[in-house]
């Protein structure tokens, strides 16, 4: 068959559009890649289904762009079917968890999404007392489930290619398919980002500073407010805050002790600021022992510009610029400063490191100008006198 007629027919009755929402779609939905849950019973698989639900929203923007539309309604139904097969393993009682799981993975009898939502709803105490208290988002999750089988089952004429790429209809503006659809994108997003929150509350709790200063180095990061109120709606995060899954864990967090923003910053993004540590120090005790001995490390030596925990693994800025011009690190790199004879002032680039071992591993300095007698001896002194009181 002549390659020109092959080229003809597959692009017939394919219209190729345009999203104007794309770059912000993708823009948004790192709110659900970074909403990454700690949970360790379910933790990782959950996480990559939301993920995968992620990718899906993705590949609908893409397929749909290129003209495949009913393509990208079904990624669009993947999507929602994902999430909703996410809670079920994860709401499920223990005793039929693993052997769900385990049915799940190895692709063996496994439920339809409406047969898992009817079990969810019998037996997921997550699940159902969401449902209970947040009817509203529920009733537009079903109602959205409904109108995407639609288009996979292309319940009429206006779904089928033949029908929507007609001579008379090639020529009609399609602005109102595209707005139509934008509005299934976002309506997807909003469902996988309100059913990750049966997983534990954290992308919500988050947002909250009383919280968030409280709270353990979480994996998870909060929603943004911009994308709360597009997606989700205020209405819907207060149901669910009166969900017992965020409640309890509310309740748990907020009698903690409530760092600093400086210790914070130290506790979640790894800077240390050398001019606060006033009030870093009487709050050591709130830190990890990596956290706790990098700042000590630099609060003993104002020469020191980072610090490195677990052979470079954990890299602590500060508030000092590094004369390294490389941005990049290799743990290989570390392994060598720590088995050097000479630990101390040793080249890296074009500034120095020092390697000092506190409770059997290995930290590291990084300073610009070589450090003496007395520099080493603080360091040494100020960070073992304080390992007595570090986890």
């Amino acid at each position: 068959m002549h390659a020109s007629y092959m080229e003809w027919r597959k692009k017939q009755n394919i219209r190729p559009l345009s999203l104007p929402n794309k770059s912000k779609f993708y823009y948004d939905l790192i709110n659900i890649e970074h909403s990454w849950s700690g949970r360790i019973d379910i933790g990782n698989i959950g996480n990559t289904f939301v993920m995968e639900a992620e990718q899906q929203i993705i590949n609908a923007i893409e397929v749909f762009e290129q003209g495949y539309f009913d393509s990208a309604y079904y990624a669009l139904r993947s999507a929602v079917e994902l999430s909703t097969t996410m809670v079920y393993l994860a709401d499920m009682p223990d005793e039929k968890k693993i052997i769900l799981i385990n049915a799940w993975k190895e692709t063996k009898d496994f439920p339809m999404q409406g047969q898992m939502i009817k079990q969810l709803s019998a037996k997921g105490n997550v699940f159902t007392d969401m449902k209970n208290k947040m009817p509203d988002f529920f009733a537009r999750a079903k109602e959205l489930n409904a109108n995407l089988n639609k288009y996979v089952h292309k319940q009429g004429l206006r779904y089928f290619y033949l029908s929507r790429n007609k001579p008379f209809n090639i020529l009609k503006a399609q602005d109102e398919c595209i707005k139509s659809f934008e509005s299934y994108i976002k309506q997807c997003i909003s469902v996988v980002s309100v059913m990750r929150l049966a997983i534990d509350p954290f992308p919500v709790m988050l947002m909250d500073e009383e919280i968030l200063y409280r709270c353990f180095d979480s994996m998870s990061e909060a929603y943004s407010a911009d994308f709360v109120d597009e997606y989700i709606g205020k209405s819907i995060i207060e149901a669910y805050k009166t969900t017992e899954i965020y409640k309890e864990t509310y309740e748990s967090f907020i009698g903690e002790e409530k760092k600093n923003e400086a210790v914070f910053n130290i506790v979640k993004h790894k800077y240390i600021d050398s001019c606060k540590m006033d009030e870093i120090l009487p709050q050591l005790h709130l830190m990890s022992k990596n956290d706790a001995i990098c700042t000590l490390v630099v609060y003993a030596c104002d020469k020191v510009v980072k610090t490195y925990s677990i052979n470079g693994l954990l890299m602590y800025f500060t508030d000092k610029n590094t004369n390294r011009k490389a941005q990049s690190w290799s743990g290989l790199d570390f392994k060598n400063f720590a088995d050097a004879s000479k630990k101390t002032n040793q080249s890296y680039d074009e500034a120095y490191i020092s390697a000092f071992l506190f409770k059997g591993e290995y930290y590291y300095a990084e300073h610009n100008d070589k450090l003496d007698a007395d520099d080493l001896a603080s360091i040494v002194d100020t960070v073992s006198g304080a390992l007595v009181n570090i986890k």
